[in-house]
């Protein structure tokens, strides 16, 4: 069985025992999270399309995870005008493990 579930924007297909990254979600790790927004659930030779949501589908997962990614360096530079920009950015992601999907 599984699932198309959306978070932080974007879409991901899961099912049980799969670990996930997804953006920031509030919460400690080991704290149990329910993704109810459920956009397909399939299993069993049936699949169920929501419109847009699958009504009372939900999956349960567990935060074993909360940090950053590797840091992306930004770099703006002018030529013959001395202008140079350099920035880095390190985006805050949640770990994921999912342990049930419910219809």
């Amino acid at each position: 069985m599984y699932a198309i579930v959306k978070t932080g924007g974007k879409q991901y297909q899961v099912s049980a025992g799969d670990q996930l990254m997804v953006e920031k979600l509030e919460g400690n790790i080991g704290d149990s999270v329910e993704l109810d927004h459920v956009l397909l659930v399939a299993g069993d030779g049936s699949v169920t399309v929501g419109k847009p949501v699958v009504d009372g589908a939900k999956v349960v997962a567990t935060i074993t995870e909360q940090s950053k990614h590797r840091k992306v360096r930004i770099f703006k530079r002018k030529r013959r005008k001395g202008y140079r920009l350099s920035k880095g950015h390190r985006q805050a992601y949640t770990a994921l493990k999912i342990s049930d999907i419910s219809i």
